[in-house]
């Protein structure tokens, strides 16, 4: 047999209409032709053409019918698959005369057709699984009546915070009494971990980069106003990329979490800001994992890497930035936690929180007993599958991972085994207000034992309108396409978004979340602590979640 030399593959062909996931539906008689949805398409999926049309005719004294042909303008969609429509619908939305929108194609073909030139699909988004998720069927049984003392929520006074921070219990505290005042025993040799108070819902980690200037900078804006004017302590977690030596200089970095991750982009400049810092950050996460891609890393791919970005994180421009799925010079555990913790908690002096965060999954336990064993190990932060991205592949997003509920419970079941269930924190993320119960699932979580939960796809749902959903609508984040400004670094796109309206969304999103959550609350009688782990208060309708979380069963 000869070898197949000079082989060519034709990757480009046409695809039929039907076997997209979105079809454009357009109607004639109300379009007035002015261009303005192929104007915005980000995907160039719609474009005006001109098309002959033949029609019958009957005209004159004698009429007789006959064919004419006509010249006709039409919108008509491409079906190249690299311009595939994406059901964003941004079309409709500027529209004037709702000539046109994006039709859901259940019998679509998409995923059949997609994988080309032997590379996986990759998209952005969240995982295509519309169902409804284990935290949505979780209900608040435990109503004081008569038996505890229930609270006012309107009227009762309530200060809802979580700590980032190991809290030693008091015998292991190096303190002392002199002249009728407590105060430090720095004779003793120990060493006091460093804690930060903050509300119990932060915003977990979304890159400059990943996120574009105006969505980044509404964000950060809405978290100062939280903080100075709300007294409301929001976090923001910086995510991979480095931070902008400007806001790092500032006072306001202590309301942000720096993010290292195996990539180390952007910490060359981080570090060689340390001296000239006005203010401490609130933490150090290192991050090993995500939920949307476990045992993967990060992707910055090429399009979003403009000058901005190539500075900041010390990188040439448009060239695409994959960090490795593990910090490359630690190859254990014990090694990773020694190493990474110690030396970021070294490099800020011991002043500053330091934690890591891995992705939902069988293993996290056993990262979590290497980190009850160090005393300078801070939080554990877990990332279940639901979690959110801008660069994954469609199998990792929809076929890896492990449910944020059960992980959660398992790990801080195994904290109580060892009697530290109120000394290391565990923060829970992935999936959390996937179907708009922000508060309700944050409480969830919390009484099944995180102190303190972190949220990405909502905010940016709730802050600057984002277009993805589970069926796969737009969901072209790590494009740098997205059609609402919000994952994008061209300015064509991201000045389509008002940052000063994010920071007012934003400031809006977090003053209900406090509310709800004291509604939710104050049944318990709980006003000044967290109901951390107070399972009793949970109930759901199948009897093998309830086994599994060890919480009653209610139907």
């Amino acid at each position: 047999m000869e070898p197949a030399t000079g082989l060519k593959l034709d990757f480009n062909h046409k695809l039929t209409l039907k076997e997209f996931p979105y079809i454009i539906r357009w109607r004639e008689d109300r379009c007035k032709r002015c261009g303005q949805c192929t104007a915005v398409c980000p995907q160039g999926a719609i474009r005006p053409a001109v098309k002959y049309m033949r029609v019958i005719e009957s005209s004159g004294e004698t009429p007789k019918p006959r064919p004419v042909r006509r010249i006709i303008h039409v919108i008509e969609q491409v079906n190249d698959i690299e311009h595939y429509c994406t059901g964003c619908a941004i079309c409709s939305l500027v529209c004037p005369n709702n000539a046109i929108e994006p039709e859901y194609n259940p019998q679509n073909k998409f995923l059949f057709y997609k994988n080309r030139g032997g590379e996986g699909y990759k998209r952005g988004g969240r995982r295509n699984d519309p169902g409804v998720s284990t935290l949505d069927r979780l209900k608040f049984t435990r109503i004081s009546m008569l038996t505890d003392p229930a609270l006012d929520a309107a009227r009762h006074e309530f200060r809802l915070r979580s700590y980032i921070g190991r809290i030693l219990p008091p015998e292991e505290l190096p303190l002392k009494v002199e002249d009728g005042r407590l105060v430090v025993d720095k004779s003793s040799g120990k060493f006091i971990p460093p804690v930060r108070e903050i509300f119990p819902i932060m915003i977990g980690s979304m890159s400059i980069g990943a996120l574009s200037p105006t969505m980044w900078e509404g964000l950060a804006m809405g978290v100062a106003y939280l903080n100075e004017v709300e007294g409301i302590p929001v976090v923001m977690c910086s995510g991979e990329g480095g931070f902008p030596p400007r806001l790092l200089k500032s006072r306001y970095v202590k309301y942000f979490i720096l993010q290292i991750a195996s990539g180390y982009f952007g910490w060359d400049s981080i570090i060689h800001t340390l001296p000239y810092m006005q203010e401490d950050p609130a933490a150090i996460e290192i991050k090993y994992g995500q939920g949307a891609k476990p045992g993967d890393g990060g992707l910055l791919m090429a399009p979003k890497v403009i000058k901005l970005i190539a500075e900041i994180r010390g990188v040439p421009q448009y060239v695409d930035l994959p960090s490795p799925p593990t910090h490359q010079t630690k190859y254990s555990i014990e090694e990773s936690v020694m190493k990474m913790i110690q030396s970021m908690s070294m490099a800020f002096g011991f002043r500053v929180p330091v934690y890591p965060k891995i992705s939902g999954t069988r293993t996290a336990k056993a990262v979590l007993n290497n980190l009850a064993r160090n005393p300078y190990a801070a939080a554990l932060c877990i990332d279940g599958e639901d979690g959110g991205t801008g660069a994954a592949y469609n199998v990792s997003l929809d076929k890896m991972g492990h449910p944020i509920a059960s992980n959660i419970r398992e790990c801080y079941l195994d904290l109580v085994k060892q009697g530290k269930q109120n000394e290391l924190p565990l923060i829970a993320a992935g999936g959390i207000g996937k179907k708009g119960n922000l508060a309700a699932n944050a409480a969830a979580l919390i009484m099944l034992g995180a102190s303190a939960v972190a949220v990405g796809k909502y905010i940016m749902q709730a802050t600057a309108d984002c277009l993805g959903d589970e069926y796969n609508r737009c969901n072209i984040c790590n494009t740098g396409k997205c059609p609402r400004g919000i994952t994008t670094q061209d300015p064509k796109l991201y000045r389509r978004l008002d940052p000063d309206k994010v920071a007012e969304r934003l400031v809006e999103v977090f003053k209900a979340a406090d509310v709800e959550l004291r509604k939710i609350f104050a049944p318990m009688g709980r006003s000044t602590e967290l109901p951390i782990g107070m399972s009793d208060g949970l109930s759901i309708d199948d009897k093998a979640m309830a086994e599994r979380l060890e919480i009653s069963y209610a139907c």
